[in-house]
């Protein structure tokens, strides 16, 4: 896994302690996985290939947002309210559309 990448989430989220980044790490795969599930990509795309910035960035907010809503009902720290955590999923959708392979 990506030490940048780890690196680029945690200050994403002020986090300075090293206590969850095992489970950074998970979720970090996970949001990869959704990445690549979303942008039609082959499993296991983005362990070969670079992300482009918009997919690096849809990454890390996914990561943060999952890491800070974890019971999945709030939209986190800032927005207790599941119409915030649409808004994040939206906009992190909107992230990945611009690097989708289009399957006609």
């Amino acid at each position: 896994m990506n030490e940048e990448l780890l690196a680029k989430v945690k200050q994403n989220l002020i986090i300075t302690h090293s206590e969850d980044d095992t489970y950074f790490t998970s979720l970090i795969l996970a949001s990869i996985a959704y990445a690549e599930d979303y942008q039609k990509k082959p499993e296991g795309y983005y362990s070969e290939n670079a992300m482009r910035a918009n997919t690096e960035q849809a990454v890390i907010m996914l990561t943060s947002h999952l890491y800070e809503s974890r019971d999945g009902s709030t939209g986190g720290f800032y927005g207790d309210n599941v119409q915030a955590g649409q808004q994040a999923m939206d906009t992190i959708n909107l992230l990945l559309r611009l690097n989708k392979d289009v399957i006609f």
